[in-house]
C-alpha cells in the first residue's frame, strides 16, 4: 500500500550557497521625476484626506456639552 521513496541526495543544495555567479546584474533604471512627483502627489493627497476626515469627524467625537442641550434646557425653564 505505501511504498518508501528512494532517498533524494541534496547535495546541490550544499552547492548552491557556496555558487557564486560572475555574471552582475544591469543597473536599475532611474524612475523619470514625472513618476516620482506622481508617487509624492498621490502620497500627499492620501494624507491630506486622512487629516481631513479626522478634522471633519472629531465634533462628532467629542464628549462635552453641545449647542443643542444648551437649547433644550432654555426651552424646559420656559423661555
Amino acid at each position: 500500500m505505501f511504498r518508501r521513496r528512494e532517498p533524494v541526495p541534496f547535495a546541490f543544495l550544499a552547492e548552491a550557497d557556496r555558487f557564486r555567479s560572475n555574471v552582475t546584474p544591469p543597473p536599475r533604471e532611474r524612475a523619470p521625476v514625472s513618476r516620482i512627483a506622481g508617487r509624492w502627489l498621490l502620497g500627499l493627497t492620501l494624507v491630506a484626506g486622512l487629516v481631513g476626515s479626522l478634522v471633519v469627524g472629531m465634533p462628532a467625537l467629542s464628549t462635552g456639552p453641545s449647542g443643542a442641550g444648551t437649547q433644550q434646557s432654555q426651552a424646559s425653564e420656559g423661555r
